[in-house]
């Protein structure tokens, strides 16, 4: 069964920002050799909810695909790359997810294989694109009003935005409590996120786009001083 790993890192001192833009070269040297490493990506982030196109120099994420759960934690825990980045953060935590449901390319590949059924409970969902240059400011005129909504919403437990190329190719991650509350605020009609959804299709925007969701299997570390499920458990 496949699973995915997505470790999130907070840098607060200027030396420690500036070694992990170091390590967003030197890491694609040592990340490929990591024992059951499959798909990989380094990302940065945007500032305040993180969907914003502003980026957020103290926070960087290493997204993962392995082929099982327990290799995943074995490696997150200790494969030199990650135990250098969790040792010079002031703040790491790390979620382990398996897809559920997977549709587009990441890089021309389909990097998530729909290795589980839908459950009841938790649920995590991703989206990525790269955004046509030509329309990157509409685009961003949009997001504003969905940050502002997602960020208001009791039921998401986490949300962030993050990236590989500065307001180009864009990556949303976030964690609800269910399926249901996820699907009301992706199509509440009248909404920003529907109605940004709707020009997206109308207009084209993305030159290459992925949609998944995704069983969480578990997490480590913390964020914001807790875990981001802690929120779940107490809701359940």
């Amino acid at each position: 069964m496949q699973a995915v790993s997505l470790s999130f890192h907070r840098f607060d001192a200027l030396t420690a920002r500036l070694w992990v833009l170091g390590q967003m070269g030197a890491a694609r040297l040592t990340l490929p050799r990591t024992p059951g490493i499959g798909f990989w990506k380094l990302c940065g982030s945007g500032v305040g909810e993180g969907f914003t196109p502003l980026p957020n120099t103290a926070v960087w994420a290493i997204l993962a695909t392995w082929p099982d759960e327990d290799t995943a934690r074995q490696q997150v825990e200790n494969a030199p790359t990650f135990k250098r980045w969790r040792e010079t953060a002031d703040e790491t935590w790390s979620i382990f997810l398996t897809p559920t449901s997977v549709r587009g390319n990441w890089s021309g590949k389909t990097p998530f294989e729909k290795t589980a059924e839908p459950s009841p409970g938790p649920v995590a969902a991703l989206t990525r694109a790269t955004v046509k240059p030509r329309i990157a400011h509409r685009f961003w005129g949009r997001v504003p009003a969905i940050s502002d909504v997602i960020g208001a919403d009791p039921n998401v437990a986490f949300k962030i935005g993050i990236g590989e190329v500065p307001w180009m190719q864009q990556v949303t991650f976030s964690v609800w409590p269910d399926t249901h509350s996820m699907s009301e605020f992706a199509r509440r009609p009248g909404g920003p996120h529907a109605e940004a959804i709707r020009a997206v299709r109308n207009g084209a925007w993305f030159r290459e786009e992925l949609y998944a969701r995704f069983r969480i299997l578990g997490d480590t570390g913390r964020w914001d001083g807790a875990s981001p499920l802690a929120q779940l458990e107490y809701a359940a």
